[in-house]
Order: structure tokens, then C-alpha cells, then sequence
């Protein structure tokens, strides 16, 4: 028996979200960052790509260190790669924000406006792959983005390549535009994701199982971990494959970090066996003491 801490991507930020977390982690980002982080989760900040990332990684690292005992497992969904790494050891905080800014950046300016994510929910994969076919051209790009489940993709592009996806699944699905401002997950990343690996620090083999959202497995080396976390904006998410990579390993317990549950949500479709939760809403004494119980099936 196993367990895994996931980690959600954009879409899933809300107002104040920074606000309950421990000082001593704030004050962290903040020297990282040349900045009060406290000052990026408002209404207004929460507008770019880049607060909305940094605020990410801050929560998730901010709070899978309350948890205080070590999972076996760790997988973040986009951005949440970032603190998943930092949680595994391999990738120091404090370089984690500079990367993030960096990140947000390079999505933010090569993709200003007209650009986003729709989740869409009912069609399956082949039927969204047919529809894409049919609207891709270069005048309207949108690409699958994200495999989240069986009958939950996310596409990306152009915001008329993206309504014309949605006008075709009208009777046979539903079409949600997310709150990503960006093209993620695509092709049309390639650039920014090149100019990120040229800016990566040296990274260190994770301590904890790192599980890749894009390849749905394993990896364990710097160089495979530096080509991860840089290039995962410009690839599909496989999400439905990870989790199910996670129980094929004999993992029986998910813990979800903050902010939301809609990664809690996606795994429960796949866990027939086990215990998949989010840290919101629960005791933190719990979820510590459900760690604890698996780590000691564990052994």
C-alpha cells in the first residue's frame, strides 16, 4: 500500500488563498521572489498568469509541509508539477519561485489575449479528436490539452477555434471555459517552454517518487525531471493515466492539496480501492494520522 499527494494547475486559484497560510513560508516567497506574495492573490493579481501560478506553488508547498510525514508518491497537474517537486526534494523552494515567475511570464506575453482552455465534459476522447480535426487551421489553432477522464478532456487555443469545438458537443456534452488565460498544454507553447529550460537551475534526484502528468509514469533522473517541469506546458496532460499509474503501483490513499477538490473528484472514478481526500475540508490531525496508517501498511 502506497500513498500520493497531487497537487492542482490553474483554474483552481481563488481570492485570499495565501492569507491562512504559515509566516515563515510567505516570508520564504516573498525573499525568493523580491516581493510580497501576499499581494498576489487578490482579485485584480489574480487576473495574470503569473500571480496565479506563484500563488499555487506557494499553497501546495505551504501545506504539504503541515502534513509532516513523507508520502511515497508525488504528482501535480501542470503547475502543480512545481510543488510536487519541491516536496519530492528535488527542486529547492526558493528556486522554484524564481522559475514559476519566469514561467508565468513567458506564458503570459507570448499569449496576451484571445487565447484559453475549455474543459469539456460527456464526448470521449476519440469524439473530441474528431472535432478538433475538423476546426484545427491555422487561422482557428485549438488542440487537446488535457486527458482528465474518460468523458472529461480540456482543449486549448484560439477563442474561436475553442467556441467552434463548443458549438459542434451542444446536445452531447457540456462546454466550460476555464479561468487559464493561456494556450497550456499545446504546441502553440513550444517557444516559452524552450526559453524556460534554458533558464532551469540544477535540479537533484527526488527523494519521493515523482509521477509525470505527461507521461503518466515515473521518473527519476535531473535531467529527465528538468525536461518534465520545463516542457510541460507545451504537452498533453495525461491526468486519467496518471492516477491510474499510481494504483497499478498499489497506491491506496490520495491526498489532494489546496486550493479546491477537483483533482479529488477526477480520482475517485479510478480508485475502486482506498482513501482519496482533500486536504480542504478535512482535520489536519486525519489526513496525518491517514499517512501515517499507509506508511505503516507500508512497510
Amino acid at each position: 500500500m502506497s500513498s500520493l499527494l497531487v497537487f492542482p494547475g490553474q483554474g483552481a486559484q481563488r481570492v485570499g488563498m495565501l492569507h491562512a497560510l504559515p509566516a515563515d513560508v510567505l516570508e520564504e516567497a516573498s525573499e525568493a521572489l523580491g516581493e510580497d506574495v501576499r499581494l498576489l492573490d487578490s482579485a485584480q493579481a489574480l487576473a495574470s498568469t503569473r500571480a496565479v501560478q506563484l500563488c499555487l506553488l506557494v499553497v501546495g508547498v505551504a501545506c504539504a509541509r503541515q502534513l509532516q510525514h513523507t508520502p511515497d508518491y508525488v504528482a501535480g497537474l501542470s503547475i502543480g508539477a512545481y510543488p510536487a517537486a519541491v516536496i519530492a526534494g528535488a527542486l529547492d523552494f526558493s528556486d522554484a519561485i524564481r522559475l514559476v515567475s519566469l514561467r508565468g511570464e513567458l506564458m503570459q506575453s507570448a499569449y496576451p489575449h484571445g487565447y484559453g482552455m475549455t474543459a469539456l465534459i460527456g464526448p470521449d476522447l476519440s469524439t473530441v479528436e474528431t472535432l478538433l480535426a475538423a476546426v484545427h487551421s491555422p487561422d482557428t489553432p485549438v488542440y487537446l490539452a488535457n486527458i482528465n477522464a474518460d468523458n472529461q478532456t480540456v482543449i486549448a487555443g484560439s477563442d474561436e477555434g475553442m467556441r467552434r469545438v463548443a458549438e459542434r458537443i451542444k446536445g452531447n456534452g457540456v462546454a466550460k471555459r476555464l479561468a487559464v488565460s493561456v494556450p497550456s498544454h499545446c504546441a502553440l507553447l513550444e517557444a516559452p517552454a524552450q526559453a524556460l529550460a534554458e533558464a532551469f537551475v540544477t535540479l537533484k534526484a527526488p527523494r519521493i517518487t515523482y509521477l509525470s502528468s505527461t507521461r503518466a509514469r515515473p521518473i527519476h533522473t535531473p535531467e529527465q525531471l528538468r525536461d518534465d517541469l520545463a516542457f510541460n506546458m507545451c504537452r498533453v496532460v495525461d491526468w486519467r493515466g496518471t492516477v491510474q499509474s499510481a494504483v497499478e503501483r498499489g497506491v491506496r490513499l490520495q491526498i489532494e492539496l489546496p486550493p479546491g477538490a477537483v483533482l479529488t473528484g477526477l480520482s475517485r472514478r479510478v480508485f475502486e480501492h482506498g482513501t482519496v481526500i482533500a486536504f480542504e475540508g478535512a482535520r489536519l490531525d486525519t489526513l496525518q494520522a491517514l499517512l501515517q496508517e499507509e506508511a505503516r501498511r507500508h512497510r
